[in-house]
């Protein structure tokens, strides 16, 4: 449905460039908002949730009726597979970069932790909080949108290496 007033920002081609994990792992922690991604009901669910990294670990913040505290609390083994996004991309100029954490996530139950992540990480949901999840991430991949060389500049656009970029016409 398209708004009245709403008008598409002029803005030139993007590439893609790919981020190694430890510069995804990075811009990661340089913010505080993402999604969470699991499964619910055998049906991919996502919620937003603030976070803090320790030591290469994200930690979110949930509460006892939370779909993903009674998934970590049941989980044995290796824990619940989860995905983690967090981006930061400018809705005028369309360029900036996503990241995204692929691993699996257990609940914290040590009381000593659990109450240094209460102390660390304050939800801005207005609910009680007292769980935490922890995700230990195998894969972190990201992206950077940089603007794409004018074909004056030399070449136009770079091809994705890799093929996955092509989702990101969706982003612009």
């Amino acid at each position: 449905m398209a708004t009245k007033n709403a008008q598409p920002p002029a803005v030139g081609p993007r590439q893609s460039v790919e981020l190694d994990s430890s510069e995804a792992l990075k811009l990661l922690g340089s913010v505080s908002l993402g999604r969470i991604v699991f499964t619910q009901h055998a049906l991919p669910t996502i919620r937003p949730v603030n976070h803090v990294l320790d030591d290469g670990d994200i930690i979110i913040r949930t509460h006892e009726g939370a779909a993903l505290t009674a998934h970590t609390g049941h989980a044995s083994g290796e824990g619940v597979v989860v995905a983690y996004e967090a981006d930061s991309i400018d809705p005028h100029t369309h360029l900036g970069w996503s990241v995204v954490a692929t691993g699996y996530a257990h609940l914290v139950t040590d009381p000593d932790e659990l109450a240094r992540y209460r102390a660390m990480l304050h939800p801005w949901a207005n609910q009680t909080m007292d769980y935490a999840v922890r995700i230990r991430p195998d894969l972190i991949t990201g992206i950077r949108l940089t603007a794409a060389p004018h074909p004056a500049q030399g070449g136009g656009p770079a091809p994705e290496a890799s093929g996955r970029g092509t989702a990101l016409g969706l982003l612009g």
